[in-house]
Order: structure tokens, then sequence, then C-alpha cells
């Protein structure tokens, strides 16, 4: 009885229900959505990562990369180091181009003496003003024992994904090239990819692997057959190292499969005894706060979706990948590297059909220690779903809230005893054309970022954000009087406009959690103070100055503002950003931008004009 009695109070009361009731619940969804986000990295919701794939067998044969092949090893680093050093006491762009033909035959002789099949690459991209231009070389082992239906990858680029010469990376896979082809035992083919950088080369080479590569790159004249795996090496320094760091961020927050990284650790941990970090967390005692952190700085990669490496640009292709890293100073040589690599592609060339039992999701708290998508993927979810139930109430709200219905409309005496559960006529055209339009109208700054040139962006940034300032004062004055409209908008439909772009918002950061956790979550969090913002009630100076303030603290939230902050805060410039940025969106297929322009700004705009309307 006393259940029945409150839900019939409930309904008697439409302010309770249509107001307070969904804020309550908004902001439960969004508290209960961070605290469950930082309970991952305590023991009861994380678990020890484990290899799901048995036939990988990792560590369980002996590595004979040593001894003599060091001999060869320093052989090529000091072919390839004169050329090098050539090109540097010439100076000049002429003889750099002619150090960079030198170095690329040499690379091939080298290749072809260890008795490989050879073939080159040309590509050209454009983005942003800047032409990224060059020649990949690739050579193929083919297996022995295979159909060359099959195939692993090692990638090598002269520029690491830092911009630091690779020298030492580069001549160790041309000696385990000359080393691999000495054996017998391959059931897959070996590819040895030499590239001049990390960004572009890679992608020219994997696009024209699956023949979708546009017509500014060449190409592949010699192809093997499905790739199973890739592995890049990245060794740009002299001394020894103390530690291997594992790079597995992909584009689009895309990641390898589980236990191609737990193989890695596995090898590198288990059998050649050297230590594995991950997310540059050099320190890591496995206590809360490093989890957390190692945690917040995978989300980070994942949720910007750019390219973290060479590996990346395998992951929109379902090839697992990850990049090793010698880290540190210690009493490792280019010969454990090397051990660990062939110990990695002796478990690939072990699989018998492709990685797919181990995890495609995951968020990692350290190099053994993981959560699955079953555990976070409910935070992300109840950051959307806040959106979802204000929506939901709005609507509700906008058919049975005596406040929505139009002002010139008459009360009757009957009206008055049902006054609660009248139902009004909702008028949806305005709204629905608003929320469309708005969020068409983010497809000029889409393509105005990934179009104009690199010295432009920070100019162009500083102009959105005071655009961001005028645009919703303009749409909520001609919205607020009948100059642009036959009427002047009525309560109700600012109901409906709030209601529509909330429910986009909630359904696309749904779908946008399964594949980008990290994105969702983060832009979720950003977009929060949207849902509790409603039109302001009171005396013309009260609202205004409100009005006001509200607005000043959303436009610190608006996407041009957090990207000057973010930029200010990690001391890195406006324009480099930008221009990596649109670097992702003409080469990698990046479409991070998409979800900011296209999701978060519309339904920022359609909020800080609901505020707006407040003023006039």
């Amino acid at each position: 009885m006393a259940l029945k009695s409150a839900i019939r109070n409930l309904r008697n009361n439409p302010h309770l229900l249509f107001v307070r009731l969904p804020n309550i619940l908004s902001f439960l969804c969004i508290v209960v959505g961070v605290v469950w986000l930082l309970l991952l990295p305590l023991n009861e919701y994380s678990r020890n990562t484990y290899i799901s794939e048995n036939a990988l067998l990792p560590g369980q044969v002996h590595a004979y990369f040593t001894g003599s092949e060091q001999n060869i090893f320093r052989g090529y680093k000091r072919e390839l180091e004169g050329l090098l050093n050539e090109g540097q006491e010439r100076g000049g762009q002429k003889d750099e181009v002619e150090v960079t033909v030198a170095v690329s035959d040499k690379v091939q002789s080298i290749l072809q003496a260890a008795g490989l099949k050879v073939a080159t690459q040309k590509y050209e991209y454009t983005s942003a003003g800047i032409t990224h231009q060059g020649e990949n070389v690739y050579a193929i082992i083919h297996a022995p024992r295979g159909d060359a239906t099959e195939a692993i990858v090692l990638v090598a680029a002269w520029k690491t994904a830092d911009d630091e010469l690779n020298l030492n990376g580069v001549t160790l896979a041309l000696t385990l090239a000359r080393y691999f082809k000495r054996w017998s035992l391959w059931s897959k083919d070996i590819i040895f990819l030499i590239t001049p950088d990390s960004k572009s080369g890679t992608q020219a080479w994997i696009d024209a692997y699956h023949d979708m590569h546009p017509a500014s790159v060449q190409p592949l004249p010699l192809k093997s057959g499905a790739l199973q795996g890739a592995l890049v090496i990245e060794y740009p320094f002299e001394h020894r190292f103390k530690s291997l760091h594992i790079v597995y961020d992909g584009v689009n927050g895309q990641l390898p499969n589980l236990d191609l990284f737990n193989t890695a650790v596995a090898i590198a941990g288990g059998q050649m005894g050297i230590g594995a970090n991950l997310q540059e967390m050099w320190t890591h005692d496995d206590s809360y706060e490093h989890r957390l952190q190692t945690m917040f700085r995978g989300m980070t990669k994942q949720g910007l979706g750019y390219a973290t490496g060479a590996h990346s640009s395998f992951m929109p292709y379902h090839i697992d990948a990850i990049t090793l890293q010698p880290k540190g100073e210690g009493w490792e040589d280019e010969m454990a590297l090397g051990r660990t690599i062939e110990s990695l592609c002796r478990s690939l060339n072990n699989l018998l059909e492709h990685l797919h039992q181990s995890f495609f999701f995951y968020l990692l708290m350290q190099s053994q220690r993981f959560v699955s998508i079953g555990t976070y993927l409910p935070s992300a979810m109840l950051i959307a779903v806040n959106f979802t139930i204000m929506a939901i109430a709005l609507w509700m709200r906008t058919g049975y809230y005596p406040e929505t219905k139009p002002k010139t409309e008459t009360k009757k005496p009957s009206d008055e005893k049902t006054k609660s559960n009248a139902i009004a006529e909702r008028k949806l055209a305005l709204p629905l054309s608003l929320v469309v339009g708005l969020h068409l109208l983010g497809l000029a700054p889409l393509w105005i970022f990934n179009n104009i040139f690199h010295q432009y962006f920070k100019t162009t940034t500083y102009i959105f954000m005071i655009v961001d300032i005028i645009l919703p004062l303009l749409l909520s004055s001609l919205l607020s009087t009948s100059l642009a409209l036959k009427s002047p908008i009525i309560p109700q439909q600012y109901h409906l406009i709030k209601s529509f772009s909330l429910l986009l918002l909630g359904l696309s950061l749904s779908t946008l959690a399964t594949l980008n956790f990290s994105l969702s979550f983060m832009i979720g969090l950003l977009c929060a103070p949207l849902t509790f913002i409603s039109r302001i009630q009171g005396s013309a100076p009260f609202r205004c100055i409100t009005s006001a303030l509200g607005l000043v603290v959303l436009n610190l939230l608006s996407p041009p503002t957090v990207l000057v902050g973010v930029c200010w805060y990690a001391g890195v410039d406006v324009e480099t950003v930008l221009t990596q940025a649109a670097f992702g969106w003409d080469v990698w297929g990046m479409w991070t931008q998409v979800v900011v322009w296209c999701v978060w700004w519309p339904a920022w705009l359609i909020g800080c004009v609901h505020l707006g309307s407040s003023i006039f």
C-alpha cells in the first residue's frame, strides 16, 4: 500500500517526476560510472594475463641468434653508417636525395646477397600542405615448409615514431633476414619491410598489399599470403638497454589480440630475462596508483586514436602487431633483442589459424594485469545512459507538463481538475530542423581543419573560439524573437530541442563505447554538464547574470578551448597536434575528428543555445 501511495503521489507531482527524478538519476549514473572506472585497478576487478592460444608455445624453443651474427650486424652497420656520414658531410638537399637512393640501393643489395626476393615501392601523400614521400624496400623469405598462403612481417623504419634515427633497428632487421634465410623450419613466409619513416611508409605498404592504395602510391610488384602478425623494431641509440617497451596502441583505439602482447612479455621476461614495460611506465611497483596511471595513459592514447608507431597501420586490416623498443641503460645488447624477435617469430610460426581466442578489447594495468571489456564497459555506458534518461524525461515532459503549453491557450474549468494528466500536442518541426541543421553544421569545421595548410591551424582555432562565443548568442536571439520565425518559440520546443540533442548524444556515445571505450568516456564526461542545463527563470537581471556565467563555464568546455588547454598543459604546440590529426585523417583513416565535430560540438552548441535563450 505504501508503494502504491508513493507511485500515486509521483504521478500527481509532475515536477518531481519530470524534473527532479531525472536529474538525480542522471547524476547518479555519472558518479557511478566514474567510481566504476576508479575501481578497475583493484585485484577484485582485474585479473592476471594468460595465453589462450596454446599453439604459440612462447619461450619453448632455443634461440640461436648470437655469436658470429654479431659480427654480421657490426659489418652491416658500418656500411650503412658510412653512407649516412657521407651525406652529412656533403649537405644540401640534392645530396640528401642521392644519399637516400644510395642507402636504399645498399639495403637492396644486402637483402639480395642473403638470397631474398627484393622489391621496392614509391609513395607520396599530401596533408595540411605538407608532402610525405619516400621509397619502401621489402624482401620475402618463402617458407620451405609452407605454401605461401600465410606470412609474418618484420618492420624497421629509418625514423622511429619519435623521429629518431633507427640505425640499429634497420641493421638488426637486415641481420635477421640473413639469419632466418638459413633456417628450413619456417611454415610461413617472412617479409622484411624497411620504410623511410614510421608514419607514412608502413601505411603505404599495407594499403598497397591489400590493393586499397590511392593513385599516389605504387602497387606492390611482389606479394605473399595473408598476414598473420607484424613486429616492429625500434633501436635508436648505441648503448646497451635494460628493458623492452612494448607499444600496442593502434589507430582509432584498435588493439592487437592480447595473446600477441602476452607472448612478447612471456618471451622477454621468462625466456630472455628482460623486463617488459608499457605506456612509458619505467618504474612500476604494481601499486594501485601505478596501475591507475598506466590505465589512464592507455586510455588517453586510445581516446585520441592516433598511430603510436609503425605497427598501428596494420590494425585496420585485422593484423595483430606490436612495436618493441629497448629502453634504459643496462647489460642487454642487440643480440638479446634479436633472440627475442627470433623467439617471437618462432611462436607466430606455430600458429595454425589467425589469433582470435584471446581479447581484442582490454585495458592493461601492467604487463601482467588487465581488465576485459565486460568489466570496464559499464562505466562508459553509464555516462552515455545519463543523456538518454534526461532525453526521455524531457520528451515525456513536453507532452504532460502543463508549463510547456502555449501561453495563448485558454483554460476551461474542466481542465483544472485534470491538468496534470493533460496531453499537449508536440510541435516537432522547429526542434528537429534545428538539431539536424546544427549537426550538419559540424561538417564545416571538420572539412576546414582537415584541408587548410598547417601554418593556419593556430589562427583558425582561435577564430573558432570566438565563433563559439558569438554563434550561440546569435541563435538564441533568433529563436527568442519573431524576426526569423512566424512566432516566438515556446518552452515546449526548447525542451524538445534539448531532448533530441541529448538522445543523439547518448546513442552516439553508447555505440562508440563498444568501438573506442576511452573516447566515449572522455567526451561523455566533457558533455556531462549539458544534461543539467535548463532555461533560467526569474527577473531579467538574475537571468542575464546567471546565464552569462553559465555560458562562460560552457565555453571553457568547448572543443577548441579544450584543445588549447590540453596543448598548454602538455607543452605541445596546437599546430603540431592539428597537423598530426589532419595527417591521421588523410593517411591513417582516423575518425576522432568526426566524433569531435559531428557529435560533441553540435551537442555543446545546442546546450549553449538552450542556456542563452534565458537572456533574451
